[in-house]
């Protein structure tokens, strides 16, 4: 069940990511890496954030435990989808209405008129968040079933979405382009939501709006835990984030360089250890849940292993082809040589802390699964202060490798962290055994 569940999580992902890839390489032909790339991966930055703190862990990672153990399944998620629903559309609202000052505090290096360019822009991408969290919540659901397929696949139609709008837009100026990008965004998140509700349909699952409420201990536990599940499951993103705010004071171009190095050290972390960590989740806290240690052990060696020899491979054809890597995927059209080397070289800083960032992930679950959110969260706020310490320090030596770096930095203290929470003598025979 496992690794069927690995693998099925694993092809849609590498799915979507193959898309992903076909879309930076057409955008980076098209655009390139200046003003106008740097203004649409700002806008679509936050709400990216957002989808993939979510959709990647703390909401299913404080949702699933809770709904497992609930006795009143529909009613507890009922509430539960409704009271985010709501929150998230009123902040929807508020950005839009101060768009303007948003785009300042996520891009603080832009002067007056990027920010001026950018600020519709951030607008419209962020409705993509409300979108999100509905398929996210409907995904949660689907993987307590131990239905994976709906959820990974899906993901391909925002870059479905997202090419379409680079095709329809190849032909006119920079900034409509942006335009077009920014609602193929809304378009991908709509097309989402459709193919969940039709899988929870088919799963007899679409009974999620029950007005009758619960007992306010039930939703505030689970709040607890989502909150400190945020800010546990956060790191890895915020670091990025972090890198694109500091980035806004460097020249043009550096904010895409960090975006598309990203986007390749993203791919084996989310094709391997995100996969793993997705399928491995619903069975751990279902083995905690019935006081079933030895089995919720046994899934994590086995996880850990896989993972461990697939991400050092990884690590090192990556490193080995870095330039050769960016090369192929984006030196073409307005992507020149020099951005090449630029990008590979950050790509190199990202990868260094592949490994870390993915075991992590697996030994995390542990903590989960226990209730141990508000631990998970210490460890990420320790690992995140660590990170923006480094980011200081190396920004004007080595500008946005610097940032790489310094992200990956954060990436060992948090397995450092992990781990001695889970307990090293614990880790020792687990690997051992």
């Amino acid at each position: 069940m496992l690794i069927k569940s690995i693998f099925t999580n694993s092809s849609g992902i590498l799915v979507s990511r193959v898309l992903g890839f076909f879309r930076d390489i057409l955008m980076a032909s098209v655009l390139g890496a200046n003003i106008y790339s740097d203004i649409f991966f700002i806008a679509f930055k936050v709400p990216n954030l957002f989808r993939r703190i979510f959709a990647e862990g703390a909401f299913t990672q404080a949702f699933i435990p809770a709904y497992a153990r609930s006795k009143q399944k529909i009613r507890f998620s009922s509430i539960i989808f409704l009271q985010f629903l709501a929150f998230i559309l009123v902040l929807s609202l508020v950005v839009t209405l101060f768009s303007h000052v948003i785009t300042k505090v996520i891009a603080i290096g832009f002067d007056e008129a990027t920010v001026s360019l950018a600020a519709p822009l951030v607008a419209i991408n962020f409705y993509y968040l409300p979108l999100i969290f509905v398929v996210t919540f409907m995904a949660a659901l689907l993987q307590y079933k131990n239905h994976f397929a709906t959820t990974a696949f899906s993901t391909a139609l925002l870059n479905l979405a997202l090419i379409g709008a680079l095709l329809l837009s190849k032909n006119m100026d920079k900034y409509t382009m942006t335009y077009y990008l920014s609602y193929g965004v809304l378009v991908g998140g709509l097309l989402q939501l459709l193919v969940h509700t039709i899988a929870l349909k088919r799963k007899n699952l679409l009974k999620i709006f029950h007005f009758k409420q619960l007992k306010k201990s039930s939703t505030n536990k689970f709040y607890q835990n989502f909150i400190n599940a945020t800010i546990g499951s956060s790191t890895s993103h915020v670091s990025a984030f972090l890198d694109t705010w500091l980035a806004s004071f460097l020249i043009a171009g550096n904010i895409s360089y960090l975006y598309y190095a990203n986007r390749i050290f993203q791919l084996p972390l989310a094709l391997f250890a995100i996969a793993t960590s997705i399928a491995l989740f619903p069975m751990i806290a279902k083995a905690i849940k019935n006081n079933n240690e030895e089995r919720a052990l046994h899934l994590m060696r086995k996880s850990f292993l896989i993972l461990l020899g697939i991400l050092s491979v990884a690590t090192f054809v990556g490193i080995f082809f870095d330039t050769l890597i960016i090369e192929l995927l984006f030196q073409r059209g307005e992507f020149t040589e020099q951005d090449s080397k630029n990008t590979a070289l950050i790509l190199t800083m990202y990868l260094i802390g592949l490994l870390p960032f993915g075991l992590s992930k697996i030994f995390s679950l542990w903590l989960y699964s226990n209730n141990k959110q508000y631990i998970a969260a210490k460890i990420s706020m320790k690992s995140l202060l660590w990170n923006i310490i480094f980011s200081l320090l190396f920004i004007l030596p080595f500008e946005a490798a610097g940032l790489a770096f310094a992200s990956t930095l954060s990436g060992f203290i948090l397995f450092y962290l992990t781990i001695k929470e889970f307990g090293f003598k614990r880790f020792y025979f687990l690997i051992k055994a």
